[in-house]
């Protein structure tokens, strides 16, 4: 069974037919609110934490802090209680009561007494959906500013638990304990800046009625093993087609990630000025000329690949948009996979046209902005949201890149491997070559949300000793490792 992660109103939905059946709300917060202290306890005494400062809101996830609290303090940690304006729910002043019974000292407002050893956030939970005015602000930067091991209930406060996207501001954790069930807002965008390590407290069975918003795609692939008797011809043959006369080195990038995959054969179409440099490296790369190729030719060629990879490193002069004319309206008359990539993306957004199912697209922000003819802000504030528009707009398979790129076939997926050292020039060619390889080899055996997951392992492999200074270049040696 995948991974699966939900809308936050689906969500409070399934948690209001729970209580609807008779069970008690209050139950169930001192159910996650005792969970959680359980799972916390043997974390703090492993970092010898001996103060700690919850900070409770207004709602609900407030009423799990000031639980939370009265646990630990029975647990005979050094805990106060920072509180804002209490809500009026009967839940929430039990949950206060509670605390204040047990002896926790409770400060009105967020002035904090002392440095703490830990901060425990349970200002907002998954009900957030507006920007938080300056008083709230400026409570989430005064704990930012603590230097402390810090802890988020349910979803670390001020972020979106749909988006990821911050508002505008949120508080950055080292441990967030999501209560129920994921929300796609932890995994993807922003958000994984501000969560640290996630934790799910399940306490209720999902019900019939809670549809799944996205999956989490599975780090662990297994590809099929390759037969003692093979040779080149039954391992799929990749085309990459590219290459402007200024700028070889993208279709380069994508040709080796294709070979590194374990294709049998690589095609390059491209300016010739690249051909020596891509002997040079690669001699087991064949090539051609993109600007002397006849119909004829053109037709030969294609009869004898299984995957199309266009648009690297093409450019956007005259000269490229003649040549996206010509490879545009050959490849969508043809029964084969193709990748659009980088230029492409561009023409293809002057250009729009319902592409086939099988039409692999992978912009990134920038791209995604210009083929929805939008900013990239727009593109950033709601990364779903511009996935499935995308895909209603031109058809076709995508791949939105990014932190927690999000992956769309039927369903949608969410990539949670990677790093930040994979933000550089080249990674988007690499995984453009590693499709195109991979579905020459496995055509429906392999799913794009598992291609992008082994690109994002492979750049994780990479960044063991940092992420900084990761280069595109030496990927193929790390796909390498992670397809075997």
């Amino acid at each position: 069974m995948h991974q699966q992660v939900y809308h936050s109103a689906e969500i409070q939905a399934w948690e209001q037919r729970w209580f609807d059946q008779k069970n008690s709300s209050y139950g169930l917060m001192q159910q996650v609110a005792w969970h959680i202290s359980q799972r916390l306890i043997p974390i703090l005494l492993s970092k010898n934490i001996k103060t700690i400062a919850v900070c409770c809101g207004q709602g609900n996830n407030a009423g799990d802090g000031y639980l939370i609290a009265q646990y630990l303090w029975e647990q005979h940690f050094t805990v106060d209680l920072y509180t804002a304006e209490r809500g009026h729910s009967l839940d929430l002043a039990k949950a206060y009561d509670a605390a204040v019974l047990s002896g926790v000292p409770i400060y009105d407002g967020f002035e904090f007494q002392q440095l703490y050893d830990c901060y425990i956030d349970a200002l907002f939970g998954i009900g957030l959906s507006r920007n938080l005015d300056e008083f709230w602000q400026a409570i989430i930067y005064k704990i930012n500013q603590q230097d402390a091991f810090k802890v988020a209930i349910d979803i670390p406060s001020g972020l979106h638990p749909n988006t990821g996207q911050p508002l505008p501001c949120a508080i950055k954790v080292d441990m967030t304990y999501t209560i129920l069930a994921k929300k796609a807002g932890l995994y993807t965008g922003q958000g994984k800046e501000f969560v640290g390590t996630i934790e799910v407290v399940s306490l209720i069975p999902k019900d019939f009625e809670l549809p799944t918003f996205a999956h989490l795609s599975p780090k662990k692939i297994t590809l099929p093993r390759r037969k003692a008797d093979g040779h080149k011809g039954i391992y799929g043959h990749a085309l990459i087609v590219g290459g402007h006369q200024d700028m070889g080195g993208a279709i380069i990038m994508a040709a080796e990630a294709a070979f590194a995959t374990g294709v049998g054969k690589v095609t390059v179409v491209c300016h010739k000025n690249h051909h020596q440099a891509i002997l040079a490296r690669s001699p087991n790369i064949m090539l051609r000329d993109i600007d002397h190729l006849s119909a004829e030719q053109l037709h030969e060629l294609i009869s004898h690949i299984d995957v199309v990879a266009f648009g690297m490193g093409l450019g956007r002069d005259k000269w490229a948009e003649k040549h996206y004319i010509q490879w545009f309206e050959y490849l969508s008359g043809i029964d084969k996979t193709v990748v659009f990539d980088a230029d492409a993306l561009w023409f293809l957004a002057n250009r729009p046209v319902k592409l086939t199912f099988e039409t692999y697209l992978t912009p990134h922000p920038g791209e995604a902005a210009k083929l929805l003819d939008v900013t990239t802000h727009d593109i950033e504030t709601d990364r779903t949201a511009t996935i499935q528009k995308l895909q209603q707009k031109y058809q076709g398979q995508w791949v939105l890149k990014g932190a927690g790129s999000l992956i769309l076939e039927k369903e949608l997926w969410i990539c949670t491997a990677g790093n930040a050292g994979m933000g550089t020039g080249g990674m988007g060619d690499i995984l453009s070559g590693m499709i195109a390889g991979l579905k020459a080899q496995f055509k429906d055996d392999i799913a794009l949300h598992e291609i992008v997951t082994l690109h994002a392992l492979a750049g994780d492999m990479l960044a063991k000793d940092g992420v900084r200074g990761l280069q595109a270049q030496h990927m193929p040696a790390a796909i390498y490792h992670v397809v075997n």
